[in-house]
């Protein structure tokens, strides 16, 4: 070959492999130019390793202690975090470091693709100071390109013992309970999430103890579970929420509810104050062909609900000398059928806080399906014994039946706010309609009886008899029975 040959062709080589490291030059300035460009879109987030932080610790003494986040930029190109920033700010209980920088607030950082940085969160409480609330709580706030993004953090503010989820994830956000554990009053309870009753396990709470709800928990009896709550007069078992500051004393809605899943069995709840929740409990529907209630509920208050007070659906519920007061919609639900007793119960619904449309008690035998189709439920039976319904407005009754099920009801002895037809005997036996019961002081939730009460000796003797004593352990049988839970 000549060498002139030779030449061209490693000239030809030459040229293309000068070509195809220009190539991957350009490829390369291409690839860092994007990385190096700057997200600006207002709709980019940072990703989390938590949403929440759970300072799960329950501290004895003075103590502290130190959790981590990573902040993490999922896109290709570089963010900028306009700030990082402590919500409670130098008042807070919660201090954070910023890759490696103790701070309260800290602005302009711009994190590179796939980049990330940690961030460490430490809280000092003090437990056995009693100003401090149950729940210690704060957030850190993210601003990216106006983006609000927060990272919720979680201690615990004083002794107690404490139901939180395992995990800051989920829906429910739950834990479970030791199975046929028994709560004593010598610390109070705090509910953070749900906290489950498992199938097969009793949950006893004897009296005394007092049960925070943080805000949306729930006590979950799940199904084949039990609850058994034993209070006693003067001594009761206390379900509110967690927030002891005064302006929430009476503040409604401030924690979930207390549910008895379907197929839950011999729910018990006696001498209990119910307050301040979203709904106070909660009954679905009973297994089919149950030997005893689904709950029996005695000597019960539940009041200042931000829905209603007893959600019972296609349950059986038995309930003596329970007063069901103040709840935003209804006092009363007994939904999709179901078998219902209720003796001496006061149902007086003043709520103050809106406009109330709705009744007090609703009697219903169907419900409609996910795809609106109407399904008819038995109301097998609705009894109220010497009771009070009443309230705010002009008719606290709503009887809501469909034709073809069984819609069996009956009042005996009560007095009842309402404007419907009262004359059917079998249904309306002796009752006082539109009187007025004179409770001493429907602000407080008082619903005693003062002395110029219409419920004053209106009451079924025979009646009175299966319930002798009135919710304060009055004799209500040594002459004619007062309406309600009160004997005056």
């Amino acid at each position: 070959m000549h060498l002139e040959n030779i030449i061209m062709k490693v000239a030809q080589k030459l040229s293309i492999l000068f070509s195809l490291t220009a190539l991957m030059t350009c490829a390369l300035v291409i690839n860092s130019c994007k990385k190096d460009s700057l997200i600006t879109d207002a709709s980019a987030k940072l990703s989390f390793s938590a949403d929440t932080l759970l300072f799960d610790t329950v501290f004895t003494t003075i103590g502290s202690t130190t959790m981590q986040l990573k902040v993490y930029n999922p896109y290709s190109s570089k963010i900028k975090i306009s700030s990082i920033r402590l919500a409670g700010g130098t008042s807070s209980p919660f201090r954070m470091n910023v890759d490696g920088t103790a701070t309260t607030e800290v602005n302009n950082i711009e994190l590179a693709a796939k980049d990330s940085i940690f961030i460490f969160v430490k809280v000092t409480v003090d437990p056995n100071n009693s100003n401090s609330p149950f729940v210690v709580s704060d957030s850190i706030e993210f601003v990216t390109n106006g983006n609000l993004q927060q990272v919720q953090l979680v201690a615990w503010g004083q002794n107690a013992y404490y139901h939180t989820p395992n995990t800051p994830s989920g829906d429910p956000w739950y834990s479970v309970i030791e199975c046929n554990s028994t709560w004593v009053n010598d610390k109070p309870h705090v509910i953070y999430g749900y906290a489950v009753v498992d199938s097969g396990c009793t949950l006893t709470i004897k009296e005394g103890v007092k049960v925070y709800m943080h805000k949306n928990s729930v006590l979950w009896v799940y199904k084949d579970g039990t609850l058994k709550v034993q209070g006693s007069m003067g001594n009761p078992v206390t379900f509110q929420g967690d927030r002891l500051e005064q302006y929430y004393k009476d503040k409604p809605g401030q924690w979930g509810k207390i549910w008895m899943q379907r197929g839950s069995k011999n729910n018990e709840i006696n001498y209990a104050l119910i307050k301040n929740g979203y709904i106070g409990v909660h009954v679905d529907t009973t297994e089919e062909y149950p030997t005893q209630p689904a709950l029996t509920i005695n000597n019960t208050i539940i009041e200042n609900m931000g829905a209603a007070g007893l959600l019972a659906q296609g349950s059986w519920v038995e309930a003596k000398n329970c007063v069901f007061g103040n709840c935003s919609q209804y006092a009363v639900v007994l939904n999709i059928g179901g078998k219902y007793d209720f003796k001496h119960c006061t149902i007086g619904n003043y709520w103050s806080y809106s406009t109330r449309i709705t009744p007090s008690l609703v009697l219903n035998n169907w419900y409609e399906s996910t795809s609106n189709i109407i399904i008819p439920r038995p109301l097998i039976k609705a009894y109220f014994g010497n009771c009070i319904i009443t309230g705010a407005i002009d008719d606290e009754i709503s009887l809501d039946s469909l034709h073809g099920p069984a819609f069996n009801f009956q009042f005996d002895h009560c007095l009842l706010k309402t404007t419907i037809n009262t004359s059917n005997a079998s249904h309306f036996k002796n009752c006082l309609i539109n009187g007025d019961p004179s409770f001493a002081d429907v602000i407080t939730n008082d619903y005693q009886l003062n002395s110029g009460s219409a419920a004053i000796d209106k009451g079924l003797i025979t009646i009175a008899d299966l319930v002798p004593f009135d919710i304060l352990r009055h004799n209500r049988t040594n002459g004619i029975p007062d309406l309600g839970a009160y004997e005056k």
